[in-house]
């Protein structure tokens, strides 16, 4: 791929060239995810994970061709309604068999708010002798190829070169024996798709789970994420991880790469759900399933549904034992990522529809929804499966979290603070993300490159900041202008007594 001008001075200001070099920011929005742009940092100030809160059933997957183990799903805002696409099947356990008694199908359904779902009838693919249903594909609906709709994700191509009759694009598992590997699908609505090119795309990895890919505008080249086996294949001690490839085209992809996890545990993740994040697209935000299996211990046996997990043991041991819950984790680079060890969803303290190996896996999407409470700020909202493979269908949960708050820069009331590397950014004014306590603070102290505390500008100068809320410009004593220093090496302080501090960006 060749860089233009402004991609090679964006890739620049995400990777500095040496550690003396002051990084570029622009007016881009920095979120406080890592310690990137961290030189100094107090004992007491802590990266802290915020965990989003558990809201509405969106959807119940309980049509006839839907089923109990709808396992992946991928949602975008399109316009002025969110869509939202998910594999159906259903498993029966039987005489120690797993069966999937109707096949496997993509379904559709979509919202005018992000928070409840319908499933409109599409009449595309007939199932028991109908179209009258939200099915989008089936094994054979794309004529020349078989594919597997139970491994299949569908993105909005935001290219802007992209030819109108793929503005939607599906990866696709292939199921035939011997041909292993992801097909890519074009459409022009969403709903009618065709093969893109004659052969599989990519074919160095195992697949079984959810495989997609996107554009990513920083870098000018889409991305793919898929799942493999580490040192090992299944049943043979093998890992499950994920693997990520590149392309200028979507149909010519470069030799996969393993994730990186610097100091995170050697641990099965099962999905990856990795996306820009949409207000800050240098940044990758992913939400893995971690999968653990302790075998048949003491708690094993004291989880929900016992007579259930029994019986899907008789098919095989870890159907019965294995525990699944949700991670985050983030990257600047698509490689190399910071894994957070704590869940950001927990399985929770229901008896029923928690704890099942296969429950928690989040959707591929994060939406802008809004809240319910009066005159607040829009929120995001994600989703996630419980109640996997224990009923005659399952639910898409709801969960929401402050925009741009899944980690924050966090201080006691005792103070702490934090000192960044030399930036120089574009823009006249300093906009935040944050939230205090009626007795917390911040305050920001503009420095040169070498720390002295700009006149005008200094902690003494700024105006103290207290309150909750998503952008607030931050004031010193004579305004709210940073003009004079805008393209010059800086550094910012920031002062935070029982706070969290978000994101900050220039404009």
């Amino acid at each position: 791929m060749k860089l233009n001008a402004a991609m090679l001075i964006s890739l620049l200001a995400i990777s500095p060239l040496c550690a003396d070099e002051p990084i570029d920011i622009g007016s881009r929005r920095e979120l406080l995810i890592d310690d990137y742009l961290i030189e100094s940092m107090s004992d007491s100030l802590r990266l802290q994970l915020h965990k989003p809160v558990r809201r509405n059933v969106a959807l119940v997957t309980d049509a006839p061709w839907e089923g109990n183990a709808c396992a992946y799903s991928s949602l975008f805002k399109d316009g002025d309604r969110y869509r939202m696409y998910f594999t159906a099947n259903h498993y029966v356990n039987h005489e120690g068999r797993v069966e999937e008694p109707h096949g496997r199908h993509l379904c559709y359904a979509e919202s005018v708010d992000g928070i409840h779902f319908t499933k409109p009838k599409l009449g595309l693919v007939e199932f028991d002798g109908s179209k009258q249903n939200n099915i989008v594909l089936g094994p054979d609906t794309i004529p020349g190829v078989r594919i597997d709709p139970g491994h299949t994700t569908i993105l909005k191509d935001t290219n802007p070169d992209c030819p109108p009759d793929a503005r939607y694009k599906a990866i696709v598992r292939s199921p035939v024996k011997g041909e292993r590997g992801l097909f890519a699908l074009k459409s022009p609505d969403g709903f009618r798709f065709s093969r893109l090119g004659n052969k599989l795309i990519i074919t160095d990895g195992y697949f079984d789970s959810e495989n997609l890919a996107f554009w990513d505008s920083v870098r000018g080249e889409y991305r793919a994420y898929f799942r493999d086996f580490h040192d090992g294949s299944p049943g043979r001690g093998g890992i499950r991880g994920i693997k990520t490839a590149t392309s200028p085209d979507f149909i010519t992809w470069s030799k996969a790469e393993w994730l990186e996890y610097p100091g995170a545990p050697h641990e099965h993740l099962y999905t990856n759900q990795i996306a820009p994040y949409s207000r800050a697209p240098h940044i990758f935000i992913g939400f893995p399933k971690r999968y653990i299996d302790r075998g048949w211990v003491d708690s094993t046996g004291k989880l929900p549904g016992l007579e259930e997990r029994k019986a899907r043991a008789k098919a095989s041991p870890r159907y019965g034992s294995v525990v699944t819950d949700a991670l985050m984790m983030t990257s600047r680079d698509g490689l190399t990522f910071k894994r957070w060890g704590e869940a950001i969803i927990r399985p929770g303290p229901s008896r029923t529809n928690s704890w099942v190996y296969g429950d928690n896996i989040i959707s591929w999407g994060i939406l802008p929804t809004k809240s319910d409470l009066p005159q607040s700020p829009d929120e995001l909202s994600i989703y996630a499966i419980e109640g996997y493979w224990t009923g005659k269908s399952q639910n898409f949960r709801r969960y929401s979290i402050r925009v741009d708050g899944f980690v924050s820069a966090q201080s006691p009331l005792s103070g702490s603070e934090f000192v960044t590397k030399p930036i120089v950014f574009k823009g006249s004014q300093l906009e935040i993300n944050y939230s205090t306590s009626a007795a917390g603070s911040i305050h920001v102290e503009i420095q040169d490159a070498e720390g002295k505390p700009i006149p005008g500008h200094t902690l003494a100068d700024c105006h103290e900041i207290f309150g909750d809320e998503i952008q607030r410009t931050v004031a010193w004593k004579n305004g709210e202008s940073v003009k004079q220093v805008e393209g010059t090496p800086v550094r910012l302080r920031f002062v935070l007594k029982d706070a969290d501090l978000f994101s900050f960006r220039f404009h």
